[in-house]
């Protein structure tokens, strides 16, 4: 069967797996290159409506005590800034779900999807997908260009036990220390009443290694400084990540190798961002709903195009380029905004999230478009 692939997709992450369940369902043979799912990964993510819904459908959405709704998002400047995010609905503002468990269920539902065959290496196929991450050696391989911004920031990602319940809340702190930028965010775990939460640490490389290395109860004083003690005292629970942090994006995501097939981008592979609005993971499940979009019209209006038809592609990375473009350009500029020294800035940021704490119109307006759930335009 290998032999006869329509696709094969490189890399086994919840963005390859996603997107071998959703051709497979096109009746289209898919080959994955995909090791075990880490068990040990300490990460969650923020998931929107659009990817909730797209999960739902191959069957693997978590349970409640694995994807826990946030019905409210509270920000903080560093000098009194402040807004507040109040879920619209019982359904809430996002979901916070647990890597290892989406992972695992990914990995089930593609282990019983008889048209998808895990594979050791890549096979010949009409089309490649390359999902292999920000580091992929397939990329590097064909020369694409990543173009890459990167921040005077690492990411600490960790596990907390939190004195005090979460309520389902989602908190960020946005503050100068250390000599920079630190961004802190602890997202609710474990249900609706949960007393865990996931970190996410954004701080300079130095302080970075630093609280990697701390022993735990001197990083616990300092995550509970930083966050001001809302959640009470806070008990590490798991080891500590750390990963440098830039805004990227390869200038070409579809192409043709030397044999004329084909061969796509999507995930990290071809765009990173900061994680401080909690989008990477949408981004790349928007690029698997859009990519699989585009070859379903095979099935109707471009029924005699191949599946690695130069047209078809190229309408995806269009698509998703101006998509995402509007996003790279807000995340950045937040990013630079909050890490801007002089004290002028920091009372100007400050007072506007205030300001915009009062501007309940503009407040909806913007929830709206965060929590949009449409899928992606590729069309």
């Amino acid at each position: 069967m290998a032999q006869n692939l329509d696709v094969c997709i490189r890399g086994g992450g919840m963005v390859g797996r996603s997107l071998a369940l959703l051709l497979a369902a096109q009746q289209l043979r898919v080959g994955l290159v995909a090791p075990p799912p880490h068990s040990a990964d300490v990460r969650a993510y923020s998931l929107n409506a659009a990817s909730r819904q797209m999960l739902q459908g191959l069957g693997a959405w978590p349970d409640a005590a694995h994807a826990t709704p946030v019905m409210d998002m509270r920000v903080w400047g560093d000098e009194g800034g402040f807004v507040h995010f109040p879920a619209p609905s019982a359904e809430g503002l996002t979901w916070i779900v647990d890597v290892p468990e989406l992972e695992r269920l990914l990995a089930q539902r593609v282990q019983a999807e008889q048209r998808i065959t895990l594979l050791e290496a890549p096979a010949p196929a009409a089309l490649t997908v390359i999902c292999e991450g920000r580091a992929s050696s397939t990329r590097q391989a064909l020369g694409i260009d990543f173009e890459v911004l990167p921040y005077h920031q690492h990411a600490l990602a960790a596990r907390v036990r939190c004195s005090t319940p979460h309520r389902q809340q989602a908190l960020q702190w946005f503050r100068q220390a250390h000599g920079g930028l630190e961004i802190l965010a602890l997202l609710p775990l474990g249900g609706a009443h949960g007393h865990e939460a996931s970190l996410v640490w954004s701080v300079a490389p130095e302080q970075a290694a630093l609280l990697q290395t701390l022993d735990s109860t001197a990083f616990e004083a300092q995550l509970e400084e930083a966050s001001q003690g809302v959640l009470g005292k806070l008990h590490l629970t798991s080891e500590r990540a750390i990963w440098p942090l830039r805004l990227a994006q390869a200038r070409q995501w579809t192409g043709t190798f030397d044999d004329g097939s084909a061969w796509a981008l999507a995930g990290d592979a071809a765009h990173t961002i900061h994680p401080l609005a909690g989008l990477g993971l949408n981004l790349g499940l928007a690029d698997v709903q859009a990519l699989a979009q585009v070859l379903a019209t095979r099935r109707d209006t471009a029924y005699w195009r191949p599946v690695g038809d130069r047209r078809l592609l190229r309408r995806y990375e269009r698509a998703r380029k101006a998509d995402m473009l509007p996003t790279w350009i807000a995340c950045d500029a937040l990013q630079r905004l909050f890490a801007h020294p002089h004290t002028t800035v920091q009372t100007l940021r400050n007072w506007g999230l205030s300001a915009f704490n009062q501007a309940s119109p503009l407040k909806r307006w913007t929830l709206q478009q965060a929590m949009d759930a449409r899928t992606p335009n590729a069309l």
